[in-house]
């Protein structure tokens, strides 16, 4: 259908509805002819004459048509740009230099890379919006409207401490580098706060989880204003104690129960694990920091009794790591004597990243990675709160108890 330079909308609809083209969406129809008349105005106005007048004022001339597609919400709509003579007619209000798509689209678009939708799915996504199609270097390229936000992120300053428990914890990621795929780490940081609410408050990219790349990672979270750090918890990799030892002196370290069970049950049978690991557990679910050490040590002589020496031993080796939060209010050991909350976010990121598979850079992982991540610490800000305001005011206990029995299998052990 023409379009009209000026539009009698009441006419221009009736002659629509006359002709009743079936192939024809009606709402784009309308946005399209509002669309090029006004662009037509316009024109006519940079021309300062209309179009086929004559005047003596005329300052330019018509030259035919550029059609570019819009991308809207309504699907994807042909627009015939005036061309003029002499310079160039853009209509920025309406496109900027050739594909672009407008902001609704493109919030779609990142919220779908943000959810794991790989950048060759998000055609057909687009698709049934209702747009003809879009390529991935564009879905990549409107993914990068992401990267502001997620540096405003990672670079916030931390001013909501002080932080007495931080989780730390890497997961490997498959990126492209010099024409092969190589393995990155993305190291992540969680606390909580003095809200008793918890926060990400550190995130990044490594080549390798050695002792100076998380030395560097703990100095940038304190650089920011991290402070009041009394326990951290954290898998046994050499590189994060000393970093936290280099870096965190003075806080404790508790190591991650799942690693620690996980790493133990490759010691022994899976036939007898089982009855191991449901000794072990009643370590940690003890109301209190004298039964806790006495239920070590009981569980200790049970694992000798059963020939299980090696198991005992290794239990003893690891017990001032694992049994750290005995030294922190009772009402806290739910919450920190796992490592559960970075685990379940461990989880989380697993299952946006496997559907991408391969990054193309590293950009790409900090991008999605870092979108997801601040995305779930709004949650958690408006959540309710992991730790009582009230109960994270409470000392930690100073010196360890006189019936700590640790001597007493010490001796036994040998």
């Amino acid at each position: 259908m023409t379009v009209p330079t000026t539009i009698d909308a009441g006419a221009w609809l009736g002659k629509y509805l006359e002709a009743g083209d079936a192939d024809t969406d009606l709402p784009r129809a309308m946005l399209a002819a509002f669309a090029e008349a006004l662009m037509s105005a316009q024109a006519s106005m940079q021309c300062n004459a209309g179009y086929g007048e004559r005047t003596d004022e005329r300052e330019n001339s018509r030259n035919g048509y550029r059609v570019r597609p819009w991308d809207t919400r309504v699907g994807t709509v042909d627009l015939a740009i005036p061309k003029l003579r002499q310079g160039v007619y853009s209509p920025e209000f309406l496109l900027q230099p050739r594909r672009r798509a407008e902001q609704a689209l493109i919030a779609v678009v990142c919220q779908a890379y943000v959810e794991g939708v790989s950048t060759r799915r998000v055609d057909d996504l687009v698709k049934a919006m209702g747009i003809e199609g879009i390529s991935k270097s564009e879905v990549s390229r409107m993914a990068a409207e992401l990267d502001q936000k997620v540096a405003e992120f990672r670079d916030r300053p931390l001013d909501a401490g002080p932080y007495r428990y931080l989780w730390i914890d890497a997961l490997t990621q498959r990126v492209r580098e010099g024409g092969r795929v190589v393995n990155v780490s993305a190291v992540i940081a969680t606390a909580c706060n003095a809200e008793g609410r918890r926060e990400i408050v550190g995130f990044d990219i490594v080549t390798t989880e050695d002792t100076e790349a998380w030395t560097a990672f703990l100095r940038s979270l304190v650089a920011r204003g991290l402070s009041g750090v009394e326990l951290i918890i954290s898998d046994a990799h050499g590189g994060i104690k000393a970093a936290i030892g280099t870096v965190f002196a003075e806080a404790s370290w508790q190591r991650c129960r799942t690693h620690f069970m996980a790493n133990l049950a490759s010691r022994v049978p899976k036939t007898t694990w089982p009855m191991i690991a449901t000794l072990v557990r009643s370590i940690f679910e003890q109301p209190d920091r004298e039964t806790t050490w006495s239920q070590l040590g009981d569980v200790v002589d049970k694992l000798t009794e059963a020939g299980f020496n090696d198991v005992a031993v290794y239990l003893l080796d690891a017990a001032d790591d694992i049994l750290a939060f005995s030294s922190f209010p009772v009402e806290h050991w739910q919450k920190i004597r796992s490592n559960n909350p970075q685990e379940r976010l461990n989880k989380e990121i697993r299952r946006r990243t496997d559907v991408v598979g391969i990054f193309p850079n590293r950009k790409a992982v900090i991008r999605l990675v870092g979108a997801l991540l601040a995305e779930q610490t709004d949650e958690w800000a408006i959540a309710k709160r992991y730790m009582g305001v009230e109960s994270l005011r409470t000392d930690r206990i100073a010196s360890v108890s006189e019936a700590d029995p640790r001597p007493a299998m010490d001796a036994a052990a040998g």
